[in-house]
């Protein structure tokens, strides 16, 4: 899908920190982080509570709640899941557990071409006219919540807020600069789209901030080339291999392009 609507204008993220050093030092991070949800009700209840609780005023009632996740959720992610249903319950709102994230990003430890490289899909039903929040433990590039909110856009709902435990991010805005979109329209025209699947008004702030230090389209593409490489090392150190559908070439192949020096049929 190509990622077509970015943010509203409006919006920005609620976080507790700016960076994930409290989250990582409770003793359950561990066990949530890989998948135990009693692990993840503790790590939030222990955190967040107090903190939720004080979105009242910004978060009204009946809105529904929901995060990235797995269909199958051995060894994923349970704190935003967690998070999630925490919010609904103090908040007065629903958790939608249906929208669900189609694909394996392997975002940890990667640096921003890697993630821009690798990006999340999602499938599931949205409910027309719904207003959602979005809703994760860990925030950086904001890629994978920007897939998110375009999905429910492009599938008729409404995003209403994003709530994050840690908003890592350089820059902490979700939206970005309309200078750092105009200049990414001119340098590299309708390629950009052509190599992401992203259209420049639907990056995010850091992702935007990011691309505007490459000078040429060809440039770009060179360094996504040598992402894939850097991916592929860093999960086979950990045993990890990846399916072609998986890696940022197989992705270009999809679209009919190739990375430089290649033909899009070697791919």
């Amino acid at each position: 899908m190509i990622r077509s609507k970015g943010f509203p204008l409006s919006l920005s993220a609620a976080h507790l920190w700016r960076d994930d050093a409290p989250l990582k030092s409770h003793y359950a991070y561990q066990k949530a982080k890989a998948g135990d949800k009693d692990a993840a009700l503790e790590l939030v209840v222990d955190l967040a509570v107090t903190w939720v609780s004080g979105l009242r005023e910004r978060l009204k009632p009946a809105l529904v709640y929901v995060s990235p996740h797995a269909q199958e959720a051995t060894g994923d992610n349970a704190i935003p899941q967690t998070l999630a249903a925490v919010c609904a319950t103090l908040l007065e709102g629903d958790v939608d557990t249906g929208i669900v994230q189609s694909d394996r990003v392997y975002h940890t430890g990667a640096d921003p071409m890697e993630r821009m490289a690798a990006r999340a899909q999602f499938f599931g039903k949205v409910t027309p006219g719904a207003e959602y929040v979005l809703v994760d433990d860990v925030t950086n590039l904001g890629g994978t919540l920007a897939e998110l909110s375009n999905y429910i856009q492009v599938q008729g709902g409404v995003v209403r807020d994003v709530v994050v435990l840690v908003n890592a991010g350089r820059n902490p805005a979700l939206v970005p600069e309309k200078k750092f979109v105009r200049l990414i329209k001119e340098r590299f025209d309708e390629e950009f789209t052509a190599t992401f699947g992203i259209e420049p008004e639907a990056l995010t702030a850091n992702e935007a901030q990011y691309l505007v230090g490459f000078q040429s389209i060809d440039q770009i593409r060179n360094r996504l080339a040598a992402a894939e490489q850097e991916i592929d090392c860093r999960l086979r150190s950990k045993g990890i291999t990846r399916t072609s559908e998986e890696t940022p070439s197989g992705a270009l192949a999809d679209k009919g392009l190739s990375l430089p020096g290649q033909e899009a049929g070697d791919l």
